[in-house]
């Protein structure tokens, strides 16, 4: 661990990569070593239910380690970067007011980003007429505009993910500038100390398979199909990857043995776009470097 002596900011450990990288583990035994309290960074995790297919620490996993902005909030529930930022921030005062060292894990970069670098969401308004428009096309033609609008905006969002990419298309037309130029950038609030978890891409690939195993032996299916009973097609629930394969299985689009290689390809697909945000930050201290994957 590097010192940050000069700096009277609070000191934050920032713990990122991609799914399946070992960050939970590896987060929970620092936090055990340096008397830590980990504040998870993942959109997904925030939504109570969303267990097996988010791949939650269950409370056994979390080793008596206190974890904060996970299960929060009900799925139908259209939670914010903005809203994570508000209580995120708060939360890493609290941890270190108790004498204690904040440790931010996690591999949704936009959450990170907003609360560590002290990103600035543009404050753009709906534009109904625009989305309206948009909404017309299909998922292919959506994101064909985003590409042409913003490449590199079209390397870190899901395809599939409609109402991601009509936004950045309503900041992108609205602001005039890439995406990643629309977020103003205020002075760093706290001292950061970041840390990337990476494996090689065949090491890593086989980790994200075998976690897609496990977790339909652990009951995806049936935890999926609970959710849809529970809350019915939710934006939120049919845009998640891992819940999204699984409910095409049972709408018979395709078997079983397809939604789970679909499932392990669209993580292997996450994965990619979760490094390749994650790599524009040169502070990061990798284990193994992201270039590895484009191999």
């Amino acid at each position: 661990m590097s010192s940050h002596l000069s700096s009277n900011k609070i000191k934050v450990i920032a713990i990122v990569g991609a799914t399946a990288s070992g960050k939970t583990a590896y987060s929970i035994e620092l936090a055990k070593k340096i008397g830590g309290e980990i504040i998870s960074a993942d959109s997904r995790l925030v939504y109570k239910g969303f267990d097996i297919g988010t791949a939650k620490p269950t409370i056994k996993e979390q080793c008596g380690i206190p974890h904060y902005m996970i299960d929060i909030v009900e799925p139908e529930i259209e939670y914010s970067a903005g809203l994570y930022k508000q209580q995120a921030r708060k939360i890493i005062f609290d941890i270190h007011n108790k004498g204690k060292i904040p440790i931010v894990v996690g591999g949704t970069g936009l959450y990170i980003d907003i609360l560590l670098k002290n990103y600035n969401l543009p404050q753009i308004e709906a534009n109904h007429s625009l989305r309206n428009e948009l909404k017309t096309n299909n998922n292919t033609d959506l994101f064909q505009i985003l590409k042409e609008l913003d490449n590199e905006a079209a390397g870190i969002i899901d395809k599939n993910d409609r109402k991601k990419i009509i936004r950045a298309i309503e900041i992108i037309k609205t602001t005039g500038k890439p995406l990643a130029l629309s977020r103003g950038i205020n002075e760093q609030e706290f001292d950061i100390e970041w840390i990337g978890k990476n494996f090689d891409r065949k090491t890593l690939y086989a980790r994200i398979d075998k976690r897609v195993d496990i977790m339909i032996d652990s009951g995806l299916i049936e935890e999926t199909r609970n959710l849809l009973n529970k809350y019915g097609r939710i934006p939120n629930l049919i845009n998640t990857i891992g819940y999204r394969e699984i409910i095409g299985y049972i709408d018979n689009k395709y078997s079983l043995e397809e939604a789970v290689e679909l499932l392990k390809k669209n993580t292997r697909n996450y994965a990619k776009r979760q490094l390749t945000w994650f790599r524009r930050n040169p502070e990061i201290k990798w284990d193994i470097y992201p270039d590895k994957l484009k191999k």
